[in-house]
């Protein structure tokens, strides 16, 4: 394959966008080597400038869940831009979407639509506060909530950590209220309690986390959180913004069976348009302007477009058996990884949560943030190049999940089994 369009545009982009790109992952710095610059994607595919190829698991990490260009959304969406693009007011199909996400999340009495995922946690969190009258946030270490001030926190080395600020701009007393500790670590929160008790507002978690690659929480572990919670007087927030309808109309919270006080949602509820949104019963919601003291707004929140694109991707993935086909499909994937790691011999743990899934090379199970980095993510650029030449795109870092979309075939799949088995080989 040649990148050579590629490259020329990168250089480009270079002299005026910030690192090449609007989103640091896309730099390719965990992977190394010249980003790609994509120019179209249908069903299950991408094409690049050069006219490469791919079978793709990126799928705009997350929302693609129908694959690109789906014929419904497309058309939809021709047929409410004839009709404006946005009014700064109200229109039906907020009404229609929030019934749809009130039918997938039942505890959602109201919602409100941000435009981001990141807006929807910012939102969130400043509500809890407003709610409980308290500071302190509790969030775990290799979650992701978005580029909120408040959650750039460092992990750290030992069991809990507060107020260490995880990015230059953030500072300390920014996160002093934040702690952060281990994924899956029933200890660290209690101590955080004992600690902390009567200051701690929520806690705040990725159901099955998702940005330190796919890791799922261990058996209790939420309905711990639930409990702890309700017992020290604090909000319980689920981030569904990745998990939210990966594994069936509904999210991780119904896997689980657990329900939070506050649920926070995006990526597909978008249909591969700019959204995100946050819920729960009425008697927290009211308490958001113009109806309590909580002010948050937004001039684009609720955008036609938007509604629109997410109406007819809920509307399309609450059919009956609209899942039963992906889920095979992951489930041969899954599979195959696990009995090419054996053929090869190469140590590789595969975690999955309904269509997301990632492969860690490691020798030992991946359980939390220090587990997940502990895993030979130097291999995991050169499986992502091999892979790449392939014909098969991945998302350039050892610790982001894959997405499978319904638009994948099981040809796709065969292929890439192909393609990984090659590539394990080759550098055995």
């Amino acid at each position: 394959m040649i990148f050579n369009q590629s490259k020329m545009l990168f250089q480009e982009a270079s002299e005026c966008l910030v690192g090449g790109v609007n989103s640091p992952v896309r730099a390719f710095n965990s992977v190394g080597g010249n980003p790609l610059f994509i120019q179209s994607g249908r069903g299950s595919t991408i094409v690049d400038v050069d006219g490469n190829e791919y079978i793709d698991y990126v799928g705009s990490y997350g929302p693609l869940i129908l694959g690109h260009c789906h014929p419904k959304v497309v058309e939809d969406l021709k047929s409410t831009i004839e009709l404006g693009t946005t009014f700064g007011a109200t229109t039906k199909n907020e009404i229609k979407l929030a019934r749809l996400v009130q039918e997938a999340f039942p505890h959602m009495e109201m919602v409100r639509f941000v435009n981001s995922g990141t807006e929807a946690i910012l939102s969130a969190l400043r509500l809890v506060r407003g709610i409980t009258g308290r500071k302190k946030i509790i969030k775990f270490s290799g979650c992701y909530h978005g580029h909120c001030d408040a959650l750039l926190v460092q992990g750290g080395s030992g069991v809990m950590t507060l107020g260490m600020s995880g990015s230059a701009g953030v500072p300390e007393s920014t996160v002093e209220n934040t702690i952060s500790i281990p994924y899956n670590d029933r200890a660290s929160i209690e101590k955080a309690f004992e600690d902390y008790g009567q200051e701690i507002a929520a806690v705040i978690i990725e159901p099955v986390a998702g940005n330190m690659g796919v890791i799922p929480p261990e058996a209790g572990f939420l309905q711990f959180i639930r409990e702890i919670t309700t017992q020290n007087g604090a909000l319980f927030v689920i981030d569904e913004v990745m998990t939210g309808f990966r594994p069936g109309f509904g999210g991780a919270q119904h896997v689980y069976d657990v329900e939070p006080d506050i649920t926070c949602l995006g990526k597909i509820i978008g249909g591969g348009l700019p959204v995100g949104a946050y819920g729960g019963k009425k008697k927290f919601m009211e308490m958001i302007a113009p109806l309590g003291p909580v002010y948050q707004a937004g001039t684009l929140s609720g955008n036609p477009l938007a509604m629109q694109a997410g109406i007819t991707t809920l509307e399309l993935l609450k059919q009956p058996g609209a899942y039963d086909a992906l889920l095979k499909k992951v489930d041969r994937l899954e599979e195959g990884l696990n009995a090419i790691s054996k053929r090869t011999g190469r140590a590789m743990q595969v975690n999955r949560f309904g269509s997301m899934i990632c492969v860690f090379f490691s020798e030992t199970p991946v359980r939390n943030y220090k587990d997940a980095k502990a895993s030979d993510s130097a291999y995991f650029s050169k499986f992502f190049w091999g892979l790449l030449k392939a014909g098969v795109s991945l998302p350039p870092s050892a610790f982001e999940a894959w997405f499978v979309s319904m638009a994948h075939t099981d040809e796709d799949i065969e292929r890439t089994l192909e393609a990984v088995e090659g590539q394990l080989r080759m550098e055995a």
